[in-house]
């Protein structure tokens, strides 16, 4: 089969969706968190974990991989897919988002602030921090789910009232 028999023009009446990583580091029991900087259009002041675009010529793994680098400066292990994503903003587009987590031996962070401040969290008091509204919801399933377990998925949408609609497939 040859690149023009993949079916990738047949885009009308289609919903599209933008592919992005989001990644959760790991040290002891803590997890790496970023405030996203004020003046980001996408969740200013709040707490998210780090990622962002696929691009093009990469496959998700080896993105996660780029946006943990360019974003914290760190080297880490057993990167595990662990939630996907199919997120409905109620737009032409939607989001396709592959959750990740991994392990880092460094705490020794470097990140251009422009995007925002890292910071190590202890897991039991996340909950007290402003998080990216999808996070209370997720973020505990995803550091309480084993090895051997497979992705979480996810949709999410929106409702009338603007307010988060998630709904967890059972695999």
């Amino acid at each position: 089969m040859g690149a023009n028999e993949q079916g990738a023009d047949a885009t009308h009446g289609r919903w599209l969706t933008i592919p992005r990583t989001l990644c959760f580091v790991l040290n002891g029991d803590d997890v790496l968190l970023m405030k996203r900087a004020a003046n980001r259009r996408v969740f200013p002041n709040q707490y998210n974990g780090v990622g962002g675009h696929i691009e093009r010529d990469e496959d998700p793994w080896s993105s996660a991989k780029r946006e943990i680098l360019e974003e914290t400066g760190l080297q880490v292990r057993d990167l595990s897919l662990c939630a996907i994503y199919n997120i409905d903003a109620g737009q032409a587009t939607g989001i396709f988002l592959l959750v990740f987590t991994c392990y880092s031996d460094s705490r020794e962070v470097q990140s251009d602030t422009r995007e925002g401040t890292l910071h190590w969290v202890p897991r039991d008091t996340v909950h007290q921090l402003d998080l990216v509204e999808d996070l209370p919801h997720i973020l505990p399933r995803i550091l309480d789910r084993g090895d051997t377990q497979p992705p979480l998925y996810v949709h999410a949408s929106y409702d009338q009232d603007d307010q988060l609609l998630m709904r967890f497939a059972e695999a």
